[in-house]
C-alpha cells in the first residue's frame, strides 16, 4: 500500500510515520506540511532519523492522491473538510484523524460552532464497535478520550444495563498537540493536574453518539477531562450506575462475550495502568463492583497517540485493505 499523510508534522503524523515504518505492507510516498515544506521529515521527527529519507511537501490533495492508495488527514478540525472531497473524488481511500466527520453534521456544527462545508456520512472508526469499517473507503478516526471511554462502557450499554454513567478521564500532555500551550508548559504541569472544560468538552458528543447507538434509552452521560504530568496515555474511570444487581462473574461474562476475538482489548483482573499500554495499540480494561451501591467502576487505559489516534487509524487501514487488523501493530508496550 502506498501511503500519504496530509499534515505530517504534528504528534499524530509522527506517530503514523513511526508505526508505518514497521508495517510490512506499507510504504509512505508523501508527507505534507506547509510550514515545513522542503525540510526533512526526520529533522522534525528526530526519532525517525535513518528511518525515513523524505522531505515535507506542500501538495494539492489531487497530487497526494495520484501517488497513493490511502491518505491519512492529520489536520486540525475545519481543515479536513477542505481536502477530503478531492481525495475521495480521485479514488483513494481516506482516514481522517480530525473531528470533521465523526459526528452528524448538525451535531458537529453545534459542537464546533462552525459551518460544515462537506456534509457526508463516515463510519466512526472504533473497529471493536464498528465491524463495517472493513467495507469502507472513508473512515472518521475517533477522538482519544471517546475511544477509552466508549470501550470501557460499551458492553454494559449494549446489554441495556446502564442507568447513568460518569466518565473521569486523565490524559498525558501530548493530547494537547505539538504546539506549546499553557496546558503543556512545564511549570504549569509539573507536579500538577489540571481539570478543564468540566461539563462542556467537545469529545462528550462522540461518547454520547456511540453509547446511545448501543442503547437509545441512555440519557445521562457525563464526562470531565484532566491533563496530568505524563507525556502519553489516557486513564478513564467510568462510574457506571446499573439498572440491576450484577455479580462479578455476570460483568466478566458480559465483557468477555462482547470483546471476544477483539485482539487489542485486554480484560484484566485488577486496575489497568498507563505503563502497561504506553506505545502500544492495546486497551486494557478492568472493573470492580461497588457492593454498597448500584455502581460498577470500570477503568480503561490506552495510549492516546496509538489506540487513541494513529494506531487505531492503521488498525482501520488494515481492515479496509483486507489485512489482519494486527498487521504492523502487534507490538508490546514500552516498559518501564
Amino acid at each position: 500500500m502506498d501511503i500519504g499523510i496530509i499534515g505530517g508534522s504534528g504528534y499524530t503524523g509522527g506517530e503514523l510515520l513511526r508505526l508505518l515504518a514497521q508495517h510490512p505492507e506499507a510504504t509512505v510516498r508523501a508527507v505534507t506540511s506547509r510550514s515545513r515544506k522542503g525540510h526533512k521529515v526526520s529533522d522534525t521527527h528526530t526519532h525517525l532519523r535513518k528511518i525515513y529519507d523524505l522531505n515535507f511537501e506542500d501538495l494539492a490533495p489531487e497530487e497526494v492522491a495520484s501517488r497513493c492508495d490511502i491518505v491519512f488527514t492529520a489536520v486540525p478540525h475545519g481543515t479536513a473538510m477542505q481536502v477530503v472531497p478531492a481525495l475521495l473524488d480521485n479514488g483513494v481511500k481516506v482516514i481522517d484523524l480530525s473531528a470533521d466527520y465523526r459526528l452528524r453534521t448538525d451535531v458537529f456544527e453545534k459542537t464546533y460552532k462552525m459551518k460544515h462545508t462537506d456534509p457526508r456520512d463516515a463510519v466512526y472508526g472504533i473497529p471493536e464497535l464498528h465491524p463495517e469499517v472493513a467495507e469502507q473507503k472513508f473512515i472518521a478516526n475517533p477522538g482519544c478520550y471517546p475511544t477509552g471511554a466508549s470501550l470501557s462502557a460499551a458492553p454494559l450499554a449494549d446489554a441495556d444495563l446502564i442507568e447513568r454513567v460518569v466518565f473521569d478521564s486523565k490524559s498525558g500532555i501530548s493530547g494537547a498537540g505539538a504546539e506549546p500551550t499553557e496546558v503543556s508548559h512545564y511549570p504549569n504541569m509539573a507536579e500538577n493536574i489540571q481539570a478543564y472544560k468540566l461539563t462542556s468538552h467537545r469529545h462528550r458528543a462522540e461518547i454520547v453518539q456511540e453509547l446511545t447507538r448501543l442503547d437509545s434509552s441512555l440519557k445521562s452521560i457525563s464526562f470531565t477531562p484532566h491533563v496530568i504530568p505524563s507525556v502519553r496515555g489516557i486513564l478513564t474511570t467510568a462510574h457506571i450506575f446499573v439498572r440491576k444487581e450484577l455479580s462479578e462473574e455476570d460483568v466478566s461474562e458480559i465483557y468477555r462475550d462482547f470483546y471476544q476475538d477483539k485482539p487489542f482489548i485486554r480484560l484484566i483482573k485488577g486496575i489497568p495502568m498507563l505503563g502497561s499500554v504506553r506505545g502500544s495499540n492495546f486497551c486494557d480494561i478492568g472493573f470492580e463492583i461497588d457492593k454498597n451501591s448500584d455502581r460498577i467502576v470500570v477503568i480503561s487505559a490506552i495510549d492516546n497517540l496509538v489506540k487513541g489516534a494513529s494506531g487505531q487509524a492503521i488498525q482501520n487501514m488494515n481492515l479496509m485493505f483486507g489485512l489482519p487488523e494486527t498487521t504492523g501493530l502487534w507490538t508490546p508496550a514500552l516498559a518501564p
